[in-house]
């Protein structure tokens, strides 16, 4: 189980890792947040393998077009979340720096 687990991270840093260099741009993201990028992309990947190809888990994870298909996964996952960050994070800002500071 714990080496399952593992195998998930690394993967899930490889796979969040080559999506970010495949897509370009800025992305201030740390490694906690890549491998979380990687292991959902993983997961969208796998649910695209099984319903493009009708492929599932018993003719195994690890292997070349899983690892692919995490990359392309994450790399989906990264095109959504730049859009959805970006706007929360003008809303953000846009909240803090409205408010004036009054004087006591």
């Amino acid at each position: 189980m714990l080496v399952t687990i593992i195998s998930w991270i690394v993967l899930g840093l490889i796979a969040g890792a080559v999506a970010r260099l495949l897509v370009p741009g800025p992305d201030p993201m740390g490694v906690p947040t890549t491998i979380l990028l990687g292991v959902v992309g993983s997961f969208i990947g796998g649910f695209l393998g099984y319903v493009l190809f009708d492929k599932d888990l018993s003719e195994g994870a690890l292997q070349p077009s899983g690892v692919i298909g995490s990359i392309i996964g994450a790399i989906i996952l990264l095109l959504i979340y730049r859009p959805t960050s970006r706007r929360r994070s003008h809303t953000s800002r846009r909240r803090t720096t409205s408010r004036r500071r009054v004087p006591r």
